[in-house]
């Protein structure tokens, strides 16, 4: 594993690597650029970057009001990168972060349950509700 550092604050994040790395997923393939540079603006971004070169490697970012929750969402980690601990790099440095360390965290995941519960989050049952959206 090559040598990682943290970033945080959207004017840290290389805006071009997270939206393309946005828009090749499932859930947010549809989001505009500029829907993707409004999210982050509007929440807490993480990003971890690669010491000696300085490149973006990984992204996340937290909504919350500060007191009680976050919302964690938007993971992703540059394809080149996964499998070598970036993800677990990024998720360590969000949930230990001293704005966010004491507050109940939620997420939503199809596919990366075990992941997730490395680092504290548990199961929450079918209780995850939405409004329709569409980013048309």
């Amino acid at each position: 594993m090559g040598t990682y550092e943290v970033r945080t604050g959207f004017a840290a994040m290389d805006l071009p690597a997270v939206t393309a790395w946005l828009q090749g997923t499932y859930w947010a393939r549809r989001r505009s650029a500029e829907t993707i540079r409004l999210s982050m603006e509007h929440s807490m971004c993480f990003g971890v970057f690669e010491a000696e070169s300085g490149r973006q490697v990984a992204f996340a970012r937290a909504i919350t009001d500060g007191v009680t929750a976050y919302y964690l969402c938007d993971v992703v980690v540059d394809p080149d990168c996964r499998g070598k601990g970036v993800g677990g790099v990024l998720l360590r440095a969000l949930v230990d972060h001293p704005t966010l360390r004491p507050l109940r965290g939620f997420l939503a995941t199809r596919d990366a349950q075990n992941f997730y519960r490395k680092f504290g989050f548990i199961d929450g049952g079918d209780m995850l509700m939405q409004t329709p959206v569409s980013f048309d």
